[in-house]
């Protein structure tokens, strides 16, 4: 299934796409249709997240009834509806550094923005350990950070330029998004506690990502502000994508292609995450674990950098397009 968060009528809903996704089906009004019954399961995504396998049943089941008798009012024209964040508040919202080559290329065009900055740092070569050079641990375990959770936004709303940035970037990243409570995760069996997938756009300050990386907490206001981290269009089922490993990912600016890369490079998969995280701890139902962005993602990596008015299109294969608009008040 192609699961959204939509808006109508001011409401937040619970819905699927179908029709090539030009058809929104409400989830909850169509299951009231069929049983003349309400299900707290379809009042949210974290809700159907929650009720587990026998939720997912419920959903599939609605899904066919209105597919097939379209009744009038849960089935919607896509245009005559807002899509959100398909989780509109993630339970937890984590990134991770999963591409190598974007690492080797953000860190080399990192030194060179700071040269251009503080030219005595010109021509130095990266040290280890250094802020610019890949330490050896990142070869050892997938690392990641826990980002700004109430500052997602979806497909189709604003992205608003901190006053405090200069140089603001895209990252063409996708996410997964956990289904059950896992805790001491192998590897091999880890890829079943993801419910879905989506694209996810970190969007970074990267002058001041260049000036505080180095006090070694990680990414803080480079990453964190309103508007900053974008999720959509729809959450795709894992079914849906029984390969996630294999997904041709685009970047554009304007209509203009910047990025493509692929899933397929990923040198840490989810699978390796999720084990790592759970150790002697708990991810919940809701939760988002960001890919990190995939190698010439990012305008960075290119160095060129987004403008005030720009639009932004991230497209993953198999899962859609999320495009937004950079505004700068």
């Amino acid at each position: 299934m192609r699961l959204v968060t939509f808006e109508h009528d001011r409401v937040a809903r619970l819905g699927a796409l179908i029709d090539g996704d030009a058809t929104v089906v409400d989830l909850d009004r169509a299951h009231g249709m069929a049983t003349k019954r309400h299900d707290p399961r379809l009042a949210s995504m974290l809700a159907l997240i929650e009720g587990g396998d026998e939720a997912l049943v419920l959903a599939r089941q609605t899904l066919a009834f209105a597919d097939g008798r379209r009744p009038p009012g849960a089935v919607l024209p896509a245009t005559e509806v807002r899509l959100l964040a398909p989780l509109p508040r993630p339970t937890q919202l984590r990134d991770g550094l999963f591409f190598e080559k974007h690492l080797q290329q953000a860190f080399a065009a990192s030194r060179r923005l700071k040269a251009r900055r503080d030219p005595a740092a010109a021509g130095q070569p990266p040290k280890e350990g250094g802020s610019f050079a890949i330490p050896p641990i990142w070869y050892e375990r997938p690392l990641y950070y826990k980002s700004n959770r109430m500052s997602v936004i979806g497909p189709g709303a604003d992205i608003h330029w901190p006053a405090y940035a200069e140089l603001l970037d895209y990252e063409l990243e996708f996410a997964c998004v956990i289904g059950r409570p896992t805790k001491d995760a192998h590897r091999d069996h880890a890829r079943s506690a993801i419910f879905g997938y989506t694209i996810f756009n970190d969007v970074s300050a990267r002058d001041t990502q260049v000036i505080e990386m180095p006090g070694m907490l990680g990414p803080t206001k480079c990453k964190d502000f309103d508007t900053g981290n974008v999720l959509g269009p729809c959450l795709v089922t894992a079914d849906e994508i029984p390969d996630p490993y294999n997904l041709t990912m685009t970047a554009r600016v304007n209509g203009q292609e910047w990025s493509r890369g692929s899933s397929a490079t990923m040198h840490w998969k989810f699978e390796d995450a999720i084990a790592t995280i759970t150790q002697s701890e708990t991810l919940y139902p809701g939760e988002v674990i960001g890919s990190g962005t995939v190698g010439d993602g990012c305008g960075l990596e290119q160095d060129r950098f987004l403008k005030p008015g720009d639009i932004v299109e991230l497209e993953v294969e198999k899962i859609g397009v999320l495009r937004n608009r950079i505004v700068k008040p």
